[in-house]
Order: structure tokens, then C-alpha cells, then sequence
């Protein structure tokens, strides 16, 4: 686990405890309700095999090791409908129909949202004009969409095709980066950004998750690369009624 988390600060407003599920590290920190950080970012492995088991024993040593909170905010690597996980192509097949929202709320006692990971990332980016799309490099490769900040929720873009008859995932996924090396890594990239500049015609293109700290291609003007963080960020967007 990371350092201690620095005492949070006051606040009358309710506290959201943000939990970002990974491939790799299950992350997760404590924000006021604005959505200041009122916490460290703490960090857990992800365990092997990715059990809904494994993973809520790790969201309750993070929930434990933070503090007090009045809701939570999770972004799940997969498609999630209403709570419950629809896919989780980089965890564990058990995860399929799973209710992680009524599992998690019976174990933290606290009310819980659960969203896609790429689109919580996106909540905590966007500028909301237009059409913004984000990419998560990651175990996987994450996708969100929006219209004038509105989400189109669930889009899974990694798995479609890209190059060669492989999807973008497998071009771009963190197996792809150790097997290809990050120059050629960054080759593919700048292809699929180009792809994708032409398909969405979007105003401005994210590159978040943790493997954007590998991006070292001469980028467009309108691609940002944003820090991993920004996933626990955005998590206090779900409780914006």
C-alpha cells in the first residue's frame, strides 16, 4: 500500500470515498463535495486471481486504511449496468452478473454508484463542449465518449477491430507494450489516433490510465494526456444529480 493518507481536512459537506479498479492496483482516495482530494491516493495491488471475493477485501483494507466517508464512487474495468458488471475482460469471469453496487453497499454500509472506469476517468476531464473521447492505456484500453459533456455510456472500443484483424486492445494493451517494446508501442498509437480523429471528428481526444506516462509521440493539439489520478477524480461526478 502507498503512504499513510495526510489527516483529512473539515468538511461539511458529504465525503465520497472514490475507488478506481485496475488490472494491476486497485486505488482509492477520500474527496470533499466539490470533489477536492481530502486524502492521499492510496494503492493495492490487484490480487490474482481477481475474484469479486479478492477485489472487496481489497476496497474494505482501502475503505479501513482512509477513514470516515458518507458515500462511494467506483470506476470497474468493464461494462456496468445499474450496478451490476456486465463484462470485465481483464479480471475474472466470475465478475459477470455480478451486483457490485448492493455487495459493496452491504459490506461499507454506505450508498455506492459504480460506473465504467474510462468513463469516470472522462467525468473528471472533460471540459464539456462538443465531442470529447477518452482512451485509458492500461492492463487493458479503456474508451468514454461525450457529447457537450453528456456521457454515452459503456463504449467499448478496445475490442473492436483496429489493425491486421486484432482489436485496439491487443494492439495497444500493457501485453502489447511488453511484447513490442514503448517505440513501437507509440507507432501504434499515433495510428490509432489518427483513426480515431477520423472516425469521432472529435474536439478534443484524453490519453489517460497508467500507461500514458509512456506516450512519447509528438502529439496533436487537441490530445491531452492527463494524469491517472484524474480516475479517482472523477468519481465524485456520479453523485451530480
Amino acid at each position: 500500500m502507498a503512504k499513510k493518507p495526510r489527516t483529512p481536512q473539515a468538511s461539511g459537506a458529504k465525503r465520497t470515498l472514490s475507488i478506481d479498479v485496475g488490472g494491476s492496483g486497485v486505488k482509492a482516495m477520500i474527496l470533499d463535495g466539490s470533489g477536492t482530494p481530502l486524502s492521499d491516493r492510496v494503492r493495492i495491488k490487484t490480487p490474482h486471481p481477481a475474484t469479486p471475493r479478492a477485489i472487496l477485501k481489497v476496497v474494505r483494507k482501502l475503505a479501513k486504511a482512509l477513514g470516515p466517508f458518507d458515500r462511494v464512487s467506483v470506476g470497474f474495468p468493464g461494462v456496468v449496468h445499474q450496478g451490476v458488471v456486465a463484462t470485465a475482460p481483464n479480471l475474472d469471469r466470475a465478475w459477470r452478473g455480478y451486483n457490485l453496487a448492493d455487495a459493496l453497499e452491504t459490506q461499507l454500509r454506505k450508498p455506492v454508484r459504480v460506473a465504467n472506469d474510462a468513463d469516470v476517468q472522462g467525468l473528471g476531464a472533460i471540459r464539456g463542449r462538443g465531442v470529447e473521447l477518452v482512451l485509458t492505456l492500461g492492463t487493458g484500453m479503456g474508451s468514454a465518449l461525450f457529447i457537450d459533456g453528456t456521457l454515452v455510456p459503456n463504449l467499448e472500443l478496445a475490442h473492436h477491430p483496429f489493425r491486421r484483424g486484432d482489436t485496439y486492445e491487443e494492439h495497444l494493451g500493457n501485453a502489447a507494450l511488453k511484447k513490442v517494446g514503448k517505440k513501437e508501442w507509440n507507432k501504434r498509437l499515433g495510428k490509432a489516433i489518427n483513426t480515431l480523429d477520423h472516425l469521432f471528428n472529435y474536439e478534443e481526444l484524453y490519453l489517460g490510465g497508467g500507461n500514458g506516462k509512456k506516450v512519447t509521440l509528438a502529439l496533436p493539439a487537441n490530445v491531452t494526456i492527463i494524469p491517472n489520478v484524474v480516475g479517482l477524480l472523477g468519481g465524485i461526478a456520479l453523485w451530480r444529480d
